[in-house]
């Protein structure tokens, strides 16, 4: 089942439930679709795959950096709403890899392309993020190749 008709229905059982905060979260995911749907990058309406676990990536990491500005700013209140939608907006990711994993297939990147120092960096990080993509967030995979290679 597509991530479009599955948020569909999400938002069908959020409003039978009235349940607003929840019904917020998947709304902004809908939007998010709708977007990606009429742009460049689709043929047939059809979104691909990958575009789909982008965008979802896209609005984890702007729920996570709004709550802890929130935060900083002692605002709980709407750091909680964001760190609510976030729940709700994970769910949709798939199962996120351990740092060990991350550093086992980064190790084998490293030992493919021969990096030795971190001017290879930026060769090991285009490998990692396509073979991790949806499984890793890039943050975490970049701390993992600078640990590596020895920053």
């Amino acid at each position: 089942m597509s991530l479009e008709i599955l948020i569909n229905n999400d938002i069908k059982s959020a409003m039978l439930a009235k349940d607003k905060r929840k019904l917020e979260a998947l709304r902004a995911i809908k939007a998010g679709l709708l977007l990606e749907k009429t742009g460049k990058d689709t043929s047939g309406g059809e979104i691909p795959e990958e575009v789909e676990m982008k965008l979802i990536h896209k609005l984890v990491k702007q729920r996570r950096d709004s709550a802890e500005i929130f935060i900083q700013q002692n605002r709980q209140d709407l750091a909680d709403d964001e760190l609510f939608q976030l729940s709700i907006i994970e769910a949709y990711l798939p199962q996120q890899l351990s740092p060990e994993e991350i550093k086992t297939t980064v190790e084998k990147i490293i030992v493919q392309t021969g990096a030795s120092s971190i001017k290879d960096m930026g060769k090991v990080m285009g490998i990692a993020t396509k073979e991790l993509a949806g499984k890793a967030d890039n943050k975490s995979i970049s701390e993992i190749i600078k640990q590596l290679l020895g920053i």
